[in-house]
């Protein structure tokens, strides 16, 4: 079965065909760890996870890399402001270092919870100066780099195809007025070195060519990506914030290092929106993990969620919506555990084919999710048959339709509540025990007797 996606590029679907089947190299922009990833971050995280599970799926070998942002993102996204890594260490009176060390973990740990795959390799921008100063070598080489006060910039008047991704130039916005930088040549221009401020100290400085000071957050993933995957590679990926900078500017500077062209197909994920807009952490909004949980939901009703809407398509997110996906989950997951232990039988062909098309049709996980709640609901087909149909779907969705539920750790709110509804159990204070049972239940956490004591289950 052919695989398309819809290219950014070129802005129309094309037929998946890589640079050396069935190897496939795939990069994917990873978090800038100054904070706790939100779960828009994690709808783009779960779009590329999936399409790593569908390449598999189809018979490719997927080689991921994922960077991870710990210096030169700054807060605006004119190459000025400050550090976003210098921000969380104020922030909460940490160096740059360990707050770099605590929400890579993090992220990580939300990953596991999430069912996303791990990438093959994780590249930090701190460990991989080298390979940042070889690349900004080569283009000051080539004439693409001019110095200001504050910086090495690239001129991008002299890449003649900037801002194809966007659709040209003009598609491209400025992300500031030229008078914020008056040595600025142009405002697309942008920083590949920023030099150290004279009267500043910062944390995280290194000796260069031209002077101390620290990477440009767009030529970090330019040097790792190829670095793994070579100078051209197959599939990079990211979220739709992403096009008119970040890889608008990956593109020039690694197409005018090499000369060759870097990636084949772009693919990008929308946003998860709420009422006041997209979901964004640098807003200062944003729902993290430990809230999802706060509230008695599952890592896997989100993941859940995510793919009730094609990666391409904005997704709403309220609580209400979520738990609607929650119960949805639960009655998915109802069916097929009740199918374990039925003889194998293949997968019904009609069911088994229409799944696999939705996928390799630019990963329309909807309607492979409508296919697998119809076969599932069909009593007239073999027990066997429909199993198999689910262990089909876990390959890709991964949403514990067939195990038991694995609950993840209570939010410390939530373990308070539990260890005060066991403490007056204990006390035989039952008055006030029911009145916590009910509390937990109302924030998803169903609570039980056993002969070894107080337990408790996700709703």
């Amino acid at each position: 079965m052919t695989l398309q996606f819809f290219n950014t590029l070129s802005r129309r679907k094309e037929a998946f065909r890589p640079i050396a089947p069935p190897k496939v190299g795939l990069y994917t922009c990873g978090p800038t760890v100054y904070g706790r990833q939100h779960l828009g971050n994690y709808r783009t995280y779960i779009f590329e996870d999936l399409l790593k599970r569908v390449l598999v799926l189809n018979g490719f070998e997927a080689r991921h890399v994922m960077n991870i942002t710990d210096v030169g993102h700054l807060t605006s996204q004119a190459d000025e402001g400050e550090d976003k890594m210098e921000v969380g260490s104020r922030r909460e009176g940490k160096s740059a270092w360990d707050i770099a060390r605590l929400y890579t973990d993090a992220f990580l740990a939300d990953c596991r919870a999430l069912r996303i795959l791990p990438p093959d390799i994780l590249c930090r921008a701190t460990e991989h100066l080298p390979e940042q100063v070889a690349l900004i070598e080569r283009l000051d080489r080539k004439g693409f780099l001019y110095r200001t006060s504050d910086g090495l910039y690239y001129d991008t008047s002299r890449f003649k195809d900037y801002g194809k991704l966007a659709g040209g130039r003009a598609a491209a916005p400025a992300r500031a007025r030229v008078e914020s930088n008056p040595e600025k040549k142009s405002p697309s221009d942008f920083a590949v070195w920023k030099f150290s401020p004279k009267d500043v100290k910062r944390q995280m400085e290194w000796p260069s060519p031209w002077g101390i000071g620290f990477p440009g957050w767009h030529i970090e993933c330019s040097a790792m990506s190829m670095k793994y995957l070579g100078e051209s590679f197959d599939i990079h990926c990211g979220g739709v914030d992403h096009i008119p900078i970040h890889h608008t500017n990956e593109i020039a500077q690694s197409e005018g290092a090499t000369g060759k062209p870097f990636v084949r197909y772009w693919l990008h994920g929308e946003f998860l929106i709420t009422d006041a807009g997209k979901m964004a952490k640098s807003a200062g909004g944003g729902v993290n993990m430990e809230e999802l949980e706060a509230r008695g939901f599952s890592p896997l009703d989100f993941r859940y969620h995510v793919f009730t809407a094609h990666y391409r398509r904005q997704l709403e997110f309220t609580w209400e919506s979520l738990e609607s996906s929650k119960t949805a989950r639960r009655r998915l997951r109802e069916m097929a555990r009740a199918l374990r232990g039925a003889p194998d039988k293949p997968a019904c062909a009609d069911y088994d084919t229409a799944f696999k098309a939705h996928l390799a049709d630019d990963l329309n996980a909807p309607e492979a999710l409508a296919s697998l709640w119809e076969c599932l609901r069909r009593e007239d087909l073999p027990p066997g048959s429909r199993l198999t149909m689910a262990e089909l779907a876990e390959k890709v969705f991964d949403l514990g339709l067939l195990e038991e539920e694995q609950s993840s750790p209570l939010s410390p709110e939530l373990q308070r509540l539990f260890e005060d509804y066991r403490t007056a159990r204990v006390k035989k204070n039952f008055a006030t025990s029911d009145r916590l049972r009910q509390d937990l239940l109302d924030k998803g956490i169903r609570v039980f007797e056993t002969r070894d004591g107080s337990k408790w289950e996700r709703a």
